[in-house]
């Protein structure tokens, strides 16, 4: 693999990371897995439901924090929205038998730093950073599925 694509976005507000989301949901192929990183309240949650409602979720998208995870089937898409933020032990993981969403769907997971070990190579990176006015949001891809994914993110307006 060539050298990983970087890039960086401003969102100047909410409605900037909901649009944002919508753009990936767009470009998102079945097999994918994303991690968001960021402090609290940098908007990762916002950008979950982003791409969500932009595939046709009409409900209410709250992160995972007590359950881990949360399962959405859309459009022919099995997504997956982890928090691993009260996670103790990356262990853990293997007791909700973490290996068994992987495959032919999309997960976007939150705090993953706190699964290393139990969580595969992410294929994109997202790393949210709170601004004095809005959010960034930097994009690595870290594979091929990921790199692939820049570029449509990137060619398509």
């Amino acid at each position: 693999m060539k050298k990983p694509h970087d890039n960086t976005f401003q969102l100047k507000d909410e409605k900037a990371t909901l649009q944002f989301g919508a753009k990936l949901a767009k470009r998102l192929p079945n097999n994918i897995v994303i991690f968001l990183e960021g402090e609290l309240g940098a908007g990762k949650t916002t950008l979950v439901r982003g791409i969500l409602n932009a595939l046709g979720y009409k409900g209410t998208v709250k992160s995972p924090t007590y359950t881990l995870v949360e399962p959405y089937f859309l459009h022919k898409k099995n997504i997956y929205h982890f928090d691993l933020y009260r996670l103790k032990d990356p262990e853990e993981l293997e007791l909700i038998g973490i290996r068994d969403y992987f495959g032919d769907s999309i997960c976007l997971i939150e705090w993953p730093e706190r699964g290393k070990g139990c969580l595969p190579l992410a294929d994109l990176r997202l790393e949210f950073l709170i601004l004095q006015i809005g959010r960034s949001i930097k994009m690595t891809a870290q594979t091929e599925a990921g790199e692939k994914l820049v570029k449509r993110i990137l060619e398509k307006k």
